[in-house]
């Protein structure tokens, strides 16, 4: 399988979650999740800006 271009590396796809479908998911390349310090389970908080979406590290 041909490896991706380095500009298409971060593009994904979202997923219904569930039988139901109330959630979607995606997933984070493990590279960033690594570099950003992050672990499995850890809470995020997700914030809309525009168009955009903006996950940071969840702080008690």
């Amino acid at each position: 399988m041909p490896r991706r271009k380095l500009e298409e590396k971060n593009i994904r796809k979202l997923t219904r979650m569930g039988r139901e479908g109330s959630s979607i998911g995606m997933t984070i390349p493990k590279e960033l999740v690594k570099e950003l310090g992050w672990r499995e389970r850890q809470k995020v908080v997700v914030k809309k800006s525009g168009k955009n979406l903006i996950i940071s590290d969840w702080e008690k």
